[in-house]
């Protein structure tokens, strides 16, 4: 092999070496910033990961669970799918406009080992007809109807 191929062949395996080495530092930072849905139904089944950060689950926020502490902005609440048992949540700041009981939210936050999630983002659904992608197959798979899919007379 002749010293300029030797050496093109050297500059092009660090070129791809360094590319490789970039990737995998960004798929490593982007790993904490995933946030991963889980169903009532995982968590019912201890599928989703306990004590971790930036995980999110949907459901319809029970009637009569609203509960709020004080004058603080402390609030709890239950969501469920209507099949499987409810999960309590726990958050502490603003709530969406939009969010009251009997419609559907997505809260991110952290599941902890004793059955309830300390949320640090609820996001609520922006109008009568849409439901969250990820509410909605639960909402289907436990066979309820929303009240938007209801048909009007």
């Amino acid at each position: 092999m002749t010293p300029a191929r030797k050496k093109r062949l050297t500059l092009i395996g660090l070129i791809f070496a360094s590319f490789a080495a970039a990737v995998a530092l960004l798929l490593y930072a982007m790993q904490n910033d995933l946030n991963h849905y889980y169903s009532l139904e995982q968590i019912a089944a201890h599928a989703a990961p306990q004590e971790q950060p930036g995980i999110r689950v949907g459901g319809m926020v029970e009637d009569k669970s609203l509960q709020r502490e004080g004058d603080s902005l402390t609030v709890r609440f239950r969501i469920t799918d209507y099949r499987h048992p409810p999960l309590t949540v726990h958050y502490t700041g603003m709530l969406p406009d939009l969010f009251r009981e009997g419609q559907g939210v997505i809260a991110r936050g952290t599941l902890h080992a004793n059955g309830d999630f300390q949320a640090n983002e609820i996001l609520a659904k922006h109008d009568e007809n849409y439901l969250p992608p990820e509410v909605k197959a639960d909402m289907d798979k436990s066979g309820h109807q929303h009240q938007s899919q209801q048909t009007q007379p």
